[in-house]
């Protein structure tokens, strides 16, 4: 009897190229990314069974992005084969290695899904990861909103959701607020970042938005607080989970919320309580654990250049990760 497969874990949403600076003025370096992209490399590297759903053309950087995900080990078999150019983002970088974007999305690929494409969603999926730009630029979002509304409705399939702000991508708060609470009711896991909060409520606490996300309907919201870590939110609990940061070698930031995001869906699924019931009754301990794993991920992958998150080891089990289970890439 062949043994049961892991659960799959599905992304929807943007594969673009980072465009990074390389040393000299005015010259950069192509790498892939979008927010969705690197939260189904990083699940991959920690050996979840992952599948992308992004419209990659088979030409230009397209081509790069599709060749890239496949050398993960990534599943496509759902992913369009776009006749439109990948979309570019141009990074800068500050003195303390914190990145910033500017989009270039006119006429580009990954916003031009169709029902018929939408429909190749792999039906074993046992988690859905979603957000970022793809979940708010028409006119894919509302197929987008549509897909996950259905999932969500079909039971049993944990959904994940990630706002991942970019203010020049959005436009202005007001309108952020409408379209990332119309995304954090439909999911059961969001996890954002302190800028995500306080861009979107400039006038209220991390603590104020945290509990009204959770009221909304979610099991569990996470924010992330930079080194300072992490909080978890839950719906009813007397107070939030507040998870350490870890003492690094900052290189740059570029990837880390992607990379938390994977460790967060990653140490769920190796405990098996990424069903939603089982989400909904997680025990604080094994949080914290899961919040823990997920604050390491995302610390190494500070230490290293771009969004290029670290390898486990194959056999780590359902228990807390060490920096001793990472290979080196």
């Amino acid at each position: 009897m062949s043994a049961r497969a892991s659960p799959l874990i599905t992304v929807i949403g943007e594969a673009l190229v980072d465009l990074v600076p390389n040393g000299a003025e005015g010259e950069y370096r192509a790498h892939t990314g979008g927010s969705p992209f690197n939260v189904a490399v990083a699940l991959a590297r920690l050996g979840d069974r992952t599948a992308l759903m992004a419209r990659l053309a088979d030409h230009g950087f397209g081509l790069l992005l599709r060749k890239t995900a496949a050398g993960e080990g990534i599943g496509l078999g759902a992913a369009p084969r776009a006749e439109q150019p990948a979309t570019l983002a141009v990074v800068s970088m500050d003195r303390a290695g914190q990145a910033s974007y500017e989009f270039y999305l006119q006429g580009t690929a990954d916003w031009q899904w169709t029902d018929a494409e939408l429909r190749t969603r792999t039906s074993d999926t046992a988690v859905l990861h979603f957000g970022s730009i793809a979940s708010w630029t028409p006119p894919g979002s509302k197929r987008i909103d549509e897909l996950v509304c259905d999932v969500r409705a079909s039971n049993g399939v944990l959904i994940s959701y990630d706002p991942n702000i970019r203010p020049l991508a959005l436009g202005e708060p007001a309108k952020g607020r409408q379209l990332v609470e119309r995304s954090v009711r439909r999911a059961h896991l969001v996890k954002a970042s302190r800028e995500d909060l306080e861009w979107l409520y400039p006038s209220r606490s991390v603590d104020e938005v945290g509990r009204r996300w959770s009221a909304l309907g979610p099991a569990l919201v996470v924010v992330t607080d930079g080194a300072d870590g992490a909080i978890a939110y839950r719906e009813g609990a007397e107070s939030p989970m507040r998870r350490p940061g870890r003492q690094i070698r900052l290189v740059d930031t570029i990837g880390a919320g992607d990379a938390f995001t994977a460790g967060l869906l990653s140490g769920l699924v190796r405990r098996d309580v990424h069903p939603p019931e089982r989400l909904a009754a997680i025990s604080t301990a094994e949080l914290a654990e899961v919040v823990d794993e997920a604050v390491l991920v995302s610390s190494l992958t500070c230490e290293r250049a771009g969004a290029d998150p670290p390898t486990v080891a194959a056999a780590v089990g359902p228990r807390i990760l060490r920096v001793d289970d990472f290979v080196a890439a």
